[in-house]
């Protein structure tokens, strides 16, 4: 008979080392994380086929453009009226740019239009997004280019996100087509080529992509270039749309929740606010100081976001977060109510008539609602949007994704909120371990402006581009189908990251080395790989359950010296440590098996709870934890061989001195 041990957790992408001397290296899922030359050429292949599927895009909707108008066989004046709309506008002013004598004269006639408004001269560059206009007419005075660009980069933004999620540019391969199959419902680039939000949503997919990578765990060395790409790609996005404010104001509501619930951490709250603040600043900068930048809500709800909400049990975090929002969003519309009367800003009021409009439940009167209410695209998604969307195979994997990853995500906020700061470091690793913080982003970002683009039409193309992202990381991520084979209980046997560690040990380890670890895994070690092992499950011997509870002091707050005796006492070679034993949340506090350590070594327990009067602060950390901060104390008796994100081995080196015999088995006290 044999007592439990915590569960192992199931995620996949591993690090190891071939040889016992390596020291640890640092992996990273997905992009550019394995150097050798197998690595290298996939994915250079993967980043190859990226550009050609963003290429084909170019082409193919290039050639819809040119088939449906006969663009470069009509005069010039029939080009001109085929801008509809305020497409027109926008045109007018790139066309205004060319004919100007130079660069210097054209910017100073848009800064002191008089031509576009009567009566007025106003600054076409204060008031309007019109800096791409800019910037293609000097690209086309300068240099020899005609081109459509915004499908290509749009395409391969979904490309890079597909793969940043799912660890396979197969993923990004497929999110691609689905965008070129449903083109009706991902773009209107090829007939409204100067709409600002053709101009904008490349950069803001982009900016999603940038996102995922910041938020991808064990990020380090790149850390300082997605920042800055973060800011680049939030700039261009909010310099070329005017509703720039509105899409930010969604996000900020998305790393609001993912922070109240623990699954991004300080540090990276603050950078994606800095991030969203420091591009609508340079935007208001660029802009000529545009005072309605200056009113946006995303700028008032920041100030506020920053509060420490981690402490007490669930209902006491959840009241906490409950009175915290409302607090937030009352004094976030009071503010920026104030700030309006203040600077006088009345630039964007038609827009917030219309939401309230929208929702009302009575009709308006109000002209400028109204005007927007009686077009078909600020009406309600039609529902043969899903029809086409299904048609192309793409809605079907979609909903099972967004099912699966809601619920998986509902369960590790359970968990986060249910447990105090009490364990910090402990929780951070399970919080990782049980959702990634970059699929918990898109997730909330593509249920978000679901709901968006259900209630208004137009706003659909935010949604449904980023869905083939999605849907692709639902089809080739390995890592989900594995947790949907575990929710139908289908894969009861092992887990990708066991049958690693087996083979590791089978094909790098020698014949007679001895391991030590948690009973259940020992077994498993004896079956696959015949290596010898300190202790096992037959737990009916009491010299056994002596050496196994001195084994197991490796999940205790014991010195590195203690640890390394009591296992070279054992004649271990190798010890294994498990995460889901370390780190366990999976039983209440007494009963996880580092409290009955704590316990028995008369320690405190973790967390918030009662102890017992007798018990003592321990001297030492908590060994499991801190032999992977890789300190001097513990590189200088472990060297790390192996590791996955269940599973770290250590090879206990040889000491050089020949130190005091010690008894057999040290008797396990504080």
């Amino acid at each position: 008979m044999e007592p439990r041990a915590g569960r192992r957790a199931h995620r996949s992408v591993s690090q190891h080392h071939d040889h016992p001397a390596t020291e640890e290296g640092q992996q990273r899922e997905g992009v550019g994380c394995d150097w050798s030359w197998g690595s290298i050429i996939w994915t250079s292949v993967g980043l190859s086929v990226s550009v050609g599927l963003g290429l084909l895009c170019c082409i193919y909707v290039a050639t819809l453009h040119e088939n449906d108008l006969w663009f470069s066989n009509i005069k010039e004046v029939e080009r001109e009226i085929s801008f509809r709309t305020e497409c027109g506008l926008y045109y007018s002013y790139y066309k205004q740019m060319l004919q100007a004598p130079s660069i210097q004269e054209g910017l100073l006639e848009l800064i002191h239009d008089n031509l576009t408004e009567s009566r007025r001269t106003i600054n076409l560059l204060q008031r309007m997004n019109i800096y791409q206009e800019v910037f293609l007419s000097v690209l086309y005075r300068l240099l020899p280019i005609k081109t459509y660009l915004e499908p290509a980069v749009y395409v391969i933004a979904l490309y890079l996100t597909a793969w940043l999620l799912s660890g396979s540019w197969l993923a990004g391969a497929l999110a691609g087509l689905w965008y070129i199959l449903n083109r009706v419902d991902t773009t209107r680039v090829e007939f409204t080529i100067s709409l600002r939000e053709n101009w904008s949503l490349p950069f803001l997919a982009l900016q999603v992509a940038t996102i995922t990578c910041y938020l991808r765990p064990q990020l380090t060395s790149f850390q300082q270039v997605m920042v800055w790409l973060m800011y680049v790609t939030t700039f261009c996005f909010c310099l070329t749309w005017q509703f720039n404010q509105f899409i930010l104001l969604v996000q900020a509501l998305i790393i609001y929740t993912l922070d109240c619930v623990d699954l991004l951490t300080t540090t990276q709250v603050t950078t994606l606010y800095l991030v969203q603040v420091s591009g609508l600043l340079s935007v208001w900068l660029l802009q000529f100081c545009n005072s309605m930048i200056l009113g946006s809500l995303v700028l008032m709800l920041v100030v506020f976001l920053q509060t420490d909400l981690k402490v007490g049990g669930l209902l006491v975090r959840l009241s906490k977060i409950l009175l915290h929002s409302v607090l937030v969003f009352l004094l976030t519309f009071t503010i920026n109510y104030l700030t309006k009367k203040a600077l006088q800003v009345r630039s964007d009021e038609h827009i917030f008539k219309f939401i309230k409009s929208k929702f009302a439940l009575r009709p308006t009167r109000d002209f400028d609602a109204s005007l927007y209410l009686c077009e078909e695209a600020f009406g309600l998604l039609p529902l043969d949007t899903l029809e086409r969307l299904a048609d192309t195979l793409l809605l079907y994997p979609y909903v099972p994704t967004l099912l699966l990853l809601s619920g998986t995500l509902a369960v590790a906020a359970f968990r986060n909120l249910s447990c105090s700061e009490g364990g910090s470091s402990e929780q951070k690793k399970g919080a990782a371990e049980a959702f990634r913080s970059d699929v918990a982003y898109n997730l909330l970002h593509t249920l978000l402006y679901g709901l968006v683009a259900f209630s208004t039409m137009r706003m659909k193309y935010i949604w449904t581009g980023h869905m083939c992202a999605v849907a692709a990381h639902g089809v080739c991520s390995a890592e989900l189908w594995t947790l949907l084979l575990r929710t139908l209980r289908f894969m009861k046997c092992s887990t990708p990251d066991t049958v690693e560690l087996m083979t590791w040990i089978s094909t790098k380890t020698p014949k007679q080395a001895v391991f030590a670890g948690s009973m259940q895994l020992l077994a498993g070690i004896k079956l696959c790989t015949g290596r010898v092992l300190t202790n096992h499950p037959h737990y009916e011997d009491k010299d056994l359950r002596d050496r196994t509870r001195q084994v197991y002091q490796v999940y205790a707050r014991r010195s590195p010296e203690e640890v390394y005796g009591i296992l070279r006492a054992a004649g271990a070679d190798y010890v294994v440590l498990e995460n889901s034993i370390c780190y366990e949340r999976r039983h209440r506090r007494g009963c996880r098996l580092r409290d009955l350590l704590d316990l028995a070594n008369g320690h405190i327990m973790d967390g918030p709870g009662e102890n017992d009067p007798d018990l003592t602060p321990a001297e030492h950390p908590r060994f499991c934890e801190a032999i992977q901060t890789d300190g001097a104390a513990y590189t200088a008796l472990f060297s790390r061989t192996f590791q996955n994100k269940t599973f770290h081995v250590y090879r206990l080196k040889k000491k050089r001195r020949k130190t005091p015999s010690s008894p057999a088995e040290p008797a396990a006290t504080p």
